[in-house]
């Protein structure tokens, strides 16, 4: 097989019947960890990722839970710390976790008390992590930053200096969000949009919110894509690495990649798809491809490192920083390449289901000679959904973790026992995560062995 070829069916190999997909580690300069930008986004995220359900009105303990459901701090303490809280509470485990981390202080709780705008302001700013810079605020800083809600706390009871400074460096950080400057007050009652506010910024602050380089709008977006898989580096994750190379031996995968969950975009499922290459020129182009579409979303390229058999027949594989490989016994390779995800999360349904017509249109290959389609498009594009859409066709994904690693295997949905089975008879402790998602119909069908 000539060189040029080769390229083009190691990655047919890489995405064959069984493939595991994963990310390696981004440079964490290139992500950004932006919280959203409404209420109502705040609400869905911890809905989805954290279970957090707030009702209208809230008491400090209902709070107090949200905040640990977000942080999922553990006691190590067998005694209560607050006289008001006894083993049996609901707020019990949380808020002992908390008082551990200097999140809660004093001896009474008061968790079935109504919770007030000033109260949750304080434990937010805490559980930001952000306490610390709150106590470098000297009273001539504190009054300007107070100014800014209408404040004076010389001249306010409820505020000592301590609280003032706390308040002061939510304010200047927008832990208190700056929509909420004019409405602000320390007595009233918190409701459940100023509490998601708050819960909001806490996990922007803590690297818990989405992850994404920018918007397909954004006028560095194309540099931000390029910056970003200049600092990716092939991953090696030596244990799943060692699990998944025994797998490619016994034929049980033919390709497998493995990824970083450090990276993950943490988009919303419902608005979110994953479109997966191997070319960054591809993505740059896909990126500008949707914007003269009018298709807004927001962008995270999630690197990953793919692994597959490179055949012997093939001839003397050329390696680089970003393609490596191995002989194995039989006298074939294992090679393990650079690749990337692109997630995008749309600005609505009708985009994510539009995003299908673009691509079969412009990045979907179909003949040889055919032009008029983005660079370096593929016969059997690859991009999935984590929820039902139309025309999409059902598969099995079978995920493995080993700390912030993990590798996944697309298979077709009635293979997913056998390779379960298989990669636990290679390692019995590992324990494998199977659900189904949904794929597009060109690369369900190369799954069932159709080239083209």
């Amino acid at each position: 097989m000539k060189p040029l070829h080769t390229l083009k069916l190691v990655r047919a190999v890489a995405l064959s019947a069984v493939l595991v997909s994963s990310i390696s580690a981004f440079s964490p300069s290139v992500l950004a960890a932006e919280s959203s930008s409404s209420a109502s986004t705040h609400k869905q995220f911890l809905n989805d990722h954290f279970n957090v359900h707030l009702s209208s009105t809230l008491t400090k303990g209902d709070f107090i839970n949200a905040v640990n459901s977000i942080l999922k701090l553990k006691s190590s303490q067998p005694e209560s710390k607050f006289s008001d809280v006894q083993k049996d509470s609901p707020y019990y485990q949380a808020a002992q976790a908390l008082a551990e981390k200097g999140i809660l202080t004093g001896t009474t709780l008061q968790g079935d008390a109504p919770l007030t705008e000033l109260q949750a302001v304080f434990i937010a700013l805490k559980a930001a992590g952000i306490k610390e810079l709150a106590y470098t605020y000297k009273e001539d800083k504190v009054q300007t930053a107070l100014a800014k809600v209408h404040i004076d706390y010389k001249s306010n009871a409820s505020l000592n200096l301590q609280g003032a400074q706390e308040l002061a460096a939510a304010i200047d950080t927008n832990l208190l969000p700056s929509e909420s400057f004019s409405s602000f007050d320390l007595n009233a009652p918190a409701d459940s949009r100023f509490a998601e506010e708050l819960l909001g910024k806490v996990l922007s602050f803590q690297g818990l919110d989405k992850n994404y380089i920018g918007t397909t709008t954004d006028g560095d977006i194309f540099a931000k894509v390029n910056q970003a898989w200049k600092t990716e580096d092939l991953i090696t994750a030596s244990e799943l690495r060692a699990v998944f190379d025994d797998a490619l031996k016994k034929n049980l995968v033919t390709g497998y990649n493995l990824k970083d969950a450090r990276f993950d975009a943490n988009f919303d499922k419902k608005l979110s798809l994953t479109y997966g290459h191997s070319d960054i020129t591809h993505a740059i182009q896909l990126i500008g491809l949707l914007r003269s579409e009018n298709i807004h979303a927001k962008v995270q390229l999630e690197p990953k490192t793919s692994a597959f058999i490179y055949l012997k027949e093939w001839g003397e594989p050329t390696q680089s920083d970003d393609y490596q490989v191995v002989q194995i016994e039989n006298g074939n390779f294992i090679a393990y390449a650079k690749e990337y995800d692109i997630e995008f999360e749309f600005d609505n349904a009708e985009q994510k289901d539009q995003f299908q017509q673009v691509i079969l249109q412009y990045a979907k290959k179909n003949s040889d000679d055919q032009s008029g389609l983005i660079y370096s498009s593929w016969w059997q594009p690859l991009y999935y959904s984590l929820t039902e859409l139309k025309d999409y066709q059902v598969i099995s994904n079978n995920k493995i973790s080993k700390g912030h690693y993990y590798a996944q295997s697309f298979s077709l949905s009635d293979k997913a026992a056998d390779v379960v089975e298989g990669i636990k008879k290679i390692n019995p402790s590992l324990t494998v995560d199977s659900y189904k998602f949904w794929v597009d119909a060109p690369f369900y069908h190369y799954l069932l062995g159709d080239f083209k």
